[in-house]
């Protein structure tokens, strides 16, 4: 029987077992099969592909790169509704309600969903949330919102209660890509006690304590993409380090 990538997904988080996925931008895939074995090596549970701004890379054209390496599950985190491709295994459908910008809340949503529907996709509603990291990053200046301030969890924590409330599947909490540090334990910690539905945190993570600090605040899968670019075997680091976490 076919288990679905979100039901997967929520029986680990149900276990208590904490995930690491790996973000992959399609403009920067010199290193992509290494990094691939990588993650088949470790044991990676999540690809992300996608990314705020694709000026060069093509979406289909990385899914098949990916695919013809791994059977891990590809889930598109796009930036706009031309990062869909039937090829992925799951789409993040993005709901940014950290913004107030009604295009990326629902607008762009009502333009793609029509060809979403007949892509076959899975689809994953998911409450986007920018969290500052230091910068202004690519998402926060192409999506025209200001983060979430580092110093407000309780901003963070109403904001992905109501966004639990409103129905979504799954809480994305981003420091962006880019970003100057890792979101803080008590953000994290601040909205995992508010909600039940997955929790996933990237941005600005470059070490493995500084992963093994976001599960520990809550984080059910933590995202790496920037620092992977720069040297893949984090992949391998963060791995041995999430196995080490498990059992203790």
């Amino acid at each position: 029987m076919h288990v679905s990538v979100y039901d997967s997904l929520v029986h680990k988080q149900s276990a208590g077992q904490k995930m690491l996925a790996v973000l992959i931008d399609p403009d920067h895939i010199q290193n992509l099969e290494e990094s691939v074995r990588r993650c088949n090596e470790s044991g990676v549970d999540l690809i992300f592909l996608g990314g705020s701004l694709v000026s060069s890379g093509t979406i289909g054209e990385s899914i098949e790169r990916i695919k013809k390496n791994t059977d891990i599950p590809v889930l598109l985190f796009p930036g706009d509704e031309l990062q869909i491709d039937s090829r992925a295994d799951a789409l993040l459908l993005l709901s940014l309600i950290s913004g107030r910008n009604p295009e990326l809340l629902i607008g762009k949503q009502v333009v793609a969903a029509p060809y979403i529907r007949k892509s076959g996709l899975e689809t994953i509603a998911t409450g986007y949330m920018l969290i500052d990291g230091g910068r202004i990053t690519t998402a926060s200046y192409i999506s025209g919102t200001v983060p979430i301030p580092a110093d407000k969890p309780e901003i963070a924590m109403c904001t992905a209660l109501a966004g639990e409330m409103l129905g979504l599947k799954l809480i994305y909490m981003d420091a962006g890509s880019g970003a100057k540090y890792a979101m803080s334990a008590q953000m994290i910690k601040a909205v995992r006690d508010a909600v039940k539905i997955p929790i996933v945190v990237g941005g600005g993570i470059r070490s493995t304590s500084e992963a093994v600090n976001a599960w520990r605040a809550g984080a059910d899968v933590v995202v790496v993409g920037n620092a992977i670019e720069e040297d893949n075997t984090l992949i391998t680091e963060l791995m041995n380090a999430l196995q080490d976490l498990q059992q203790i």
